[in-house]
């Protein structure tokens, strides 16, 4: 098993319930192929530097998982065929860093 961290961006314009339905949606299709959801990070909602398909803001979800090959296609072609998906990013690790949130709201 390898793992990954998925980063997911949905459209500004959602309300916080559909976007908790797509942070479940994932996750469980994640766990339906294979996979293993071992932490979600609901980044909220931020800026972008540039604007993307007509937006200038996105609600980021970040999901760092355990998984193997079949599991990472089946998410990417969810995410390419999801209307309110805006942009997404997988990234493959050897070791994951569960401890640390970059977006926190608690800073220290």
């Amino acid at each position: 098993m390898n793992f990954y961290e998925h980063t997911l961006i949905a459209k500004q314009n959602l309300s916080q319930k559909d976007v908790d339905a797509i942070e479940k949606k994932y996750e469980d299709l994640i766990n339906k192929n294979s996979g293993k959801v071992l932490k979600i990070e609901k980044w909220g909602l931020l800026n972008f530097k540039r604007k993307i398909k007509n937006y200038t803001k996105g609600y980021f979800l970040h999901f760092k998982i355990e998984g193997e090959q079949s599991t990472l296609e089946e998410i990417k072609s969810r995410t390419k065929l999801d209307g309110n998906i805006v942009r997404f990013l997988t990234v493959k690790y050897k070791n994951l860093d569960l401890k640390t949130e970059y977006f926190s709201k608690n800073k220290n």
